[in-house]
């Protein structure tokens, strides 16, 4: 599958090369156009064929004017839900994650669900002590920017207890390359995915026994999460 990554130069790279380790990506660079800059006509690009579009385009204009390709589409940066609404009718082959790490492969849109096998929501594969120290930490599906590959790596040799895991959740913040002024997309909101993606692959719960403190932590994290979905 081709996959093709569209930027306007600012996002993108580390997805780049990302996204390389699992499929054939071009690199497509589209010119910066403020997004307060009203287009009159449509931007006059070369867009090569690809099974897939990411985008990383932050001009409302130049996003629905992909969108008309009519080909499968994720949109990286959203400026509004109105906008993604509008280039879902306009395509319905769009999709727009609330953030590149929530996506999962449940589309229905076999190229989307592809690519969203190998990256979107951490699935994590934890080996942890009776203790509850992280042994070994491997990771099954990583967030596009890699912040899911550097947080794993910090819990490493750590408990799982509120301060490693909040420390854990700032490793991602500081990863993540979620622009701060696309609607859709929120640091904060990534670092809670991680934390309740991490829990969740904590499957033997008989050999490992977190305090009451932490548990209750996670559960009220989930009530946040859940609030704010």
């Amino acid at each position: 599958m081709i996959v093709g990554l569209i930027s306007d130069g600012k996002y993108g790279e580390r997805a780049f090369e990302n996204f390389k380790v699992h499929f054939a990506v071009q690199w497509i660079a589209l010119p910066e156009i403020p997004s307060n800059v009203m287009l009159d006509d449509d931007l006059d690009v070369d867009v090569p064929e690809c099974d897939l579009y990411v985008s990383y385009v932050r001009h409302p204009d130049v996003i629905l004017q992909i969108a008309e390709l009519q080909k499968p589409m994720i949109l990286g940066i959203t400026p509004g839900v109105g906008l993604a609404e509008q280039a879902k009718r306009i395509n319905p082959k769009v999709v727009s994650p609330r953030t590149m790490c929530s996506l999962e492969p449940n589309t229905g849109i076999p190229e989307i669900d592809e690519f969203s096998r190998y990256f979107g929501k951490p699935v994590y594969e934890v080996s942890c002590n009776s203790q509850g120290t992280v042994e070994d930490i491997k990771v099954n599906r990583s967030s596009p920017c890699g912040s899911s590959l550097a947080s794993a790596n910090f819990l490493k040799n750590k408990s799982i207890e509120i301060q490693n895991l909040q420390d854990f959740a700032l490793t991602v913040c500081h990863e993540c390359r979620a622009p701060r002024f696309g609607h859709t997309c929120d640091k904060e909101i990534s670092g809670m995915i991680h934390i309740i993606s991490l829990i969740n692959s904590l499957h033997s719960e008989e050999t490992i026994h977190l305090n009451p403190e932490t548990n209750n932590f996670i559960n009220k994290l989930k009530e946040e999460f859940k609030a704010r979905a």
